[in-house]
């Protein structure tokens, strides 16, 4: 089949002129969250009933870091299990969403600032399915995956987010899917499992920062947060590698003069991991 033939099928069934869709960050917090019905699973599976049912999901995740770009151009993107420790329940999940090699290649004919790479080894990795699953449960959404360069620093992913700002009038639904706070080695675990991940409880330096993102988001200020390492001292307790981080920055880049921002799932757990989410949609 011809993939711009296909993309031209694909888009001629998609409102071209219609309201954008909403853009979504999501704290996905521990792996647990895509087979447990907790406050933040049960909000992601609210959340899809609030907004337009999308055509196709484009998740960037904090677990697929390249040198480059990559897109996922498969028909069948298969289920990463990208994480140690956990009961074999998690392991055993499969989500069979279909991929869209058309709308693969029409994403990477969009972005000019770099070479992308059309990537048919990777798949969805928990920071996609354990959100997406609860969202579509069905799997009959297209899902793609687009990955982090992480040889490029913040200005780069916020700018390179722009450049995919027409697929939101496409009926393409972008996820950012990472954690704000993100600090493993200074999660607090008394218990010593997986249950501690979601204790309610934040570090005063977490507060801190959390709401510190918090304030620029819904101020739409965004060059603080670009600049992430100048905005608080606690910065580098919050943020000791941008991998969660970047995601953000993308969902931000999506963000139109039209755009109200919300936020949802505002919770600090372990001391050093915040859920806090953010739902970007033109105002009424």
């Amino acid at each position: 089949m011809n993939t711009l033939s296909a993309f031209r099928r694909f888009t001629e069934s998609l409102p071209q002129e219609g309201s954008p869709m909403p853009v979504l960050f999501i704290g996905h917090g521990s792996p647990m969250n895509g087979i447990e019905h907790t406050e933040f699973s049960d909000y992601w599976s609210k959340l899809a009933t609030e907004i337009p049912v999308p055509k196709a999901v484009l998740v960037v995740s904090a677990h697929w870091l390249t040198r480059g770009t990559r897109i996922t151009a498969m028909d069948f993107p298969p289920t990463i299990h990208d994480f140690g420790g956990f009961p074999q329940a998690l392991f055993d999940v499969r989500y069979p969403a279909p991929g869209d090699a058309a709308l693969a290649q029409e994403t990477k004919s969009l972005i000019q600032s770099t070479q992308v790479e059309l990537d048919h080894d990777w798949g969805l990795d928990h920071g996609t399915w354990t959100v997406v699953r609860h969202m579509y449960p069905g799997a009959t959404i297209p899902v793609l995956q687009l990955s982090i360069d992480f040889t490029k620093g913040p200005q780069y992913h916020y700018e390179l987010a722009k450049e995919l700002s027409t697929l939101r009038k496409k009926g393409v639904l972008m996820i950012g899917s990472g954690n704000m706070v993100h600090n493993l080695r200074m999660v607090h675990m008394p218990n010593r499992n997986v249950d501690d991940f979601n204790k309610e409880y934040g570090y005063d330096w977490a507060v801190e920062m959390n709401e510190a993102f918090k304030k620029h988001v819904l101020n739409g200020d965004h060059e603080p947060l670009i600049r992430y390492e100048k905005l608080h001292k606690a910065a580098t307790l919050a943020i000791p590698t941008p991998d969660h981080y970047y995601p953000l920055l993308y969902t931000l880049g999506l963000q139109d003069k039209n755009d109200e921002a919300s936020i949802f799932n505002d919770k600090l757990l372990a001391g050093s991991l915040s859920m806090t989410s953010v739902k970007l949609a033109a105002s009424n």
